[in-house]
Order: C-alpha cells, then structure tokens, then sequence
C-alpha cells in the first residue's frame, strides 16, 4: 500500500513545489522561433481529424446521368435507343439482371403504356408484361379491344429491381433520359400510366395513385401536349381485386380518347 501511495505522494509535492509542466529528457532552446525540435513533436500528438466525407458516389451518379442524357439524345431510331440502353453500365440494377427490358407491341399505334419495372418473368423473357400481371393487362386490352399489336408497352425502369422492390430515386434517374427519349420517339398520342411509380417519375406527382387515377393529365412532347392516364398497375390489381372496377372505368375513358383521335382507324390505314 506504501509503495503504491509513494508516487501519488511525489506528485503531490511537485504541484504544491509550482511545477506546471513536463520535461522531456532532451534540453529545448526556448530562443530558437521555428518549427519545435523532434523530441517535443515526438510528445505532441496531432489532433484526431474524421474523415473527409467520400464525393465519389455522387460524382460518379451525376457522371452516369449525364452518359445516359447524351446516349439518349444520340439516339434517332427505337433501335438505336434499345442498343443505347443496352451498352449503358451506369445503373446499378443492370449487373443483377439477365435482360434489359425494352418494349412490347406496336409502336405505330400511338398509344403507349408505361409500367413500374420487370419482375421475375420480364427479367427472364426481356420483355414487358408477360407475367401474371402482364396476362391481367392483356385482358384489360381485350376489354376497350386493343392488344399488343395495337398498342405499345414499356417501363420506367429498363433491369429488374432485386426482389421486385420500387426503384430508388438514383436508379429512376439513370433510366429517366432513356424513357423521356423513347416517348418522344414513340410520339404518342394517347399514354396510359399503370401505378404509381409510374406517375411519380413521368409525371413529377408523389400523390399517391388512387389521388390520381382517372383524370387526365397533360405530357409535353415536342412542344406539344399529350393526354395522359393513371390507372391502377395490373399487380395492384391482383392484390386488390375490389379495385378493378376503378381500373374498369379510367380504361373506359382511355377507349373514348382512342375513339376521338381515330388512332385504330389511323392505324389500320397507315398499316
């Protein structure tokens, strides 16, 4: 107990003495202005700093945009924007996918419809709309007599997302320049937006789809507006099968649109 008190004693008598102050074993020349000599840098530790927080992701995101922005501006055929999309690395989603999923149908019709994303099958077939949502969609076809070689159908996101999640901002930004370019070459007519991801990345509205379903909206294509509908995703409706009698009546008034524009006829005449 003494030989551990002793030092504690020492100290004690080196503060009453005034010492303030630890010496190191090498003499200091105070008079010296300048950098402090080794032995007192060696007992001076520098200051933890944190780390400077990484700029890289979001370089390298805007980075992929902007590829993605000029790959689709260079594009002046659908065929030329598919093999853009196609060569394009910059999104995520496109290393765990098996196809990239363009389009399905007609695009003479002029009536185009735009989903979410691929599931399992579109992932597998690379092509939109073939799973048990997709055959629910044929019927609503069928129902204002239209199929896939009347009409054309895409998605918003061109790779499956893991797990059939929704997509993240990041990932609809870098397939957004890809799908604003197909719809201008498409240039449509009439749009059919199928839920509310849909809505929210063409549109630019996050109210939720049952606040919009069913009332046109307006996209503008070359400086010239486009009608566009939000109905429920053939997905939802499958879950919720109540709500195909809402989905009932928003294609109901796509079909007198299609009838006012003519676009069957037109079609049948251009074809």
């Amino acid at each position: 107990m003494a030989a551990e008190a002793q030092p504690l004693s020492s100290l004690a008598w080196l503060v009453e003495a005034g010492a303030d102050e630890a010496m190191g074993d090498a003499p200091v020349d105070r008079f010296i202005v300048g950098k402090p000599g080794p032995a007192i840098q060696a007992s001076v530790k520098k200051p933890m700093m944190s780390p400077t927080p990484r700029r890289e992701e979001p370089k390298a995101e805007a980075d992929s945009i902007g590829t993605a922005i000029e790959l689709a501006r260079a594009s002046n055929s659908l065929a030329e924007l598919k093999a853009a999309l196609e060569s394009f690395d910059g999104c995520a989603l496109k290393r765990f996918a098996t196809n990239t999923v363009f389009a399905d149908g007609n695009p003479l019709s002029r009536i185009m419809f735009i989903g979410e994303a691929p599931g399992r099958d579109e992932d597998r077939l690379g092509l939109p709309f073939v799973g048990r949502a997709g055959k629910l969609l044929d019927k609503m076809l069928a129902a204002i007599h239209l199929d896939r070689t009347k009409a054309y159908i895409t998605n918003v996101i061109n790779w499956r997302p893991p797990d059939n999640r929704d997509p993240s901002p990041e990932e609809a930004a870098m397939c957004l320049p890809f799908l604003r370019r197909h719809i201008e070459l498409v240039n449509p007519e009439v749009i059919v937006l199928l839920g509310a991801v849909a809505v929210r990345h063409v549109m630019g509205k996050s109210d939720g789809i049952m606040k919009t379903r069913g009332r046109w909206l307006g996209y503008n294509v070359e400086a010239r507006m486009v009608p566009v509908m939000p109905t429920l995703h053939p997905a939802y409706l499958l879950r919720q099968p109540a709500h195909k009698k809402l989905a009932w009546r928003d294609l109901q008034t796509v079909e007198q649109k299609i009838v006012s524009l003519h676009l069957l006829e037109r079609l049948v005449a251009e074809g």
